[in-house]
């Protein structure tokens, strides 16, 4: 049976057809452009094999967008018309991103485990586990699934490298903060251009509070990053979280305005970044209103984009907050609150996120635009324990706690902010943002220092 560099059974004996579908994985695993062209010339290569539909469809299934989830279907649809002779490997991915397209992301992820315990080199089982292992905030496998994986694969394969940033991202999120620095600055030594090795260091230095490197960090690597890359918004959303640590809203705003707006914003991955920065900057006091009426304007409002992914809702929620458009903030929270009581939806993923931590968190901040500081402050203290359900980074999760922060500076929960203080400087150095919200709470900055 052919295989591919790395000895995993495949169902092309074609050349260029493998060659095509080998670009395709790199792309995808390196964000240098969208894989689909080079998917459509490996079909178009070999006109039998089932493997480029799978991949285009979980490509797009990775963008959660539901928008493009029929394009998805279609392209499945039209691999399992080839699976008759595909080997076992093949055909297992098709079951995995069927199962992601009906929402059961963790069967999905189960699914790919399966495959790299027989083919711990299977690249792409790597790369879409982790990516929802990310998505379902499974810290634990982030780092277990590419350690289980990397000794099996040889020092030389090209993405090797690439492996090594996202077993250096999981270590990272592991708070194994060192190990993760280490292996990222080893596979950006092979290959500097690993956007997901350049960014585990820049949440090391995020969470160590080393926001003037982690500057310096992205500056140095920029060349790799800045262009052509699908990672580019999110460095730039991690060059705006290092200035706004510094106090420097102004930084984040001239950031904002050239790489985290307007033409930026492809996809709703982008608007979370965008969101999120500028739900910062609002709780500082900034008025971000436009920019984020200009956000939440280019957001999926369609019925199968509402309860698709908490982690997303959320995010629209903080935009329209930021916008101060707080009725709609609570018709979005209604109508997702309706997808999570759906008993036909009870299978996916998604509904238990929504369930456990989307609407909890939806409900509170919503709370605190209504000024309802002390009911806020109870809610956020209560979810931010069980938050990383609903996924993303703990970097993207803290908005969290500054807005746990923010409810008690501005209500009588002085307790749970004092609290909220304690932990973030044994965390890490007190940096001018964690300053601020010293003096927000009216805390001697002394004890502090």
């Amino acid at each position: 049976m052919p295989a591919d560099l790395r000895g995993c059974p495949t169902g092309s004996d074609v050349p260029a057809a493998r060659a095509a579908a080998e670009q395709a994985l790199w792309r995808m695993m390196s964000f240098y452009d969208v894989p689909l062209a080079d998917l459509d010339a490996a079909a178009a290569h070999d006109p039998g094999w089932a493997l480029p539909h799978v991949m285009k469809a979980g490509f797009l299934a990775s963008l959660t967008e539901p928008a493009v989830l029929a394009e998805a279907t279609a392209a499945l649809a039209t691999a399992r018309t080839l699976t008759r002779d595909a080997p076992a490997r093949e055909q297992r991915h098709l079951d995995a991103v069927q199962q992601v397209l009906d929402g059961r992301w963790q069967a999905a992820c189960r699914t790919w485990d399966e495959l790299l315990l027989e083919h711990p080199t299977d690249a792409l089982a790597l790369q879409w586990a982790h990516l929802w292992d990310f998505y379902r905030g499974d810290s634990p496998q982030l780092r277990q699934r590419p350690a289980r994986a990397l000794p099996a694969w040889a020092e030389g394969d090209p993405l090797r490298p690439l492996v090594m940033g996202l077993y250096a991202f999981g270590l990272e999120e592991n708070n194994l903060y060192a190990q993760a620095e280490d292996a990222a600055r080893e596979a950006l030594a092979l290959d500097p251009r690993g956007p997901w090795a350049v960014h585990a260091v820049a949440h090391v230095m995020e969470m160590q509070g080393r926001h003037e490197e982690g500057g310096v960090w992205l500056r140095q690597h920029q060349a790799a990053w800045a262009e052509g890359n699908g990672f580019a918004c999110h460095l730039w959303w991690h060059k705006a979280l290092f200035r706004l640590e510094a106090l420097d809203t102004a930084g984040v705003l001239r950031l904002i305005d050239t790489h985290l707006s307007g033409a930026a914003l492809q996809i709703t991955l982008n608007r979370v970044d965008a969101a999120s920065m500028l739900w910062r900057l609002h709780l500082l006091g900034e008025d971000v209103s436009a920019l984020a009426a200009a956000v939440a304007d280019g957001w999926d409002t369609a019925e199968a984009a509402c309860g698709y992914y908490a982690f997303n809702d959320v995010h629209h929620v903080l935009a329209l907050l930021a916008a101060g458009r707080v009725a709609a903030a609570e018709a979005w929270t209604a109508r997702c609150a309706t997808r999570a009581l759906d008993a036909e939806d009870a299978r996916r993923s998604n509904h238990p996120m929504s369930r456990e931590v989307g609407l909890p968190l939806m409900r509170a901040l919503i709370a605190h635009a209504r000024g309802a500081h002390d009911e806020a402050a109870a809610a956020l203290y209560a979810v931010r324990g069980t938050a990383q359900r609903f996924g993303g980074s703990h970097a993207q999760r803290d908005l969290i706690d500054l807005s746990l922060l923010a409810a008690a500076a501005r209500g009588s929960r002085r307790d749970i902010g004092r609290a909220l203080i304690n932990e973030r400087r044994l965390a890490k150095p007190v940096t001018p943002l964690t300053r601020h919200w010293i003096e927000q709470m009216g805390t001697s900055e002394l004890a502090y220092s």
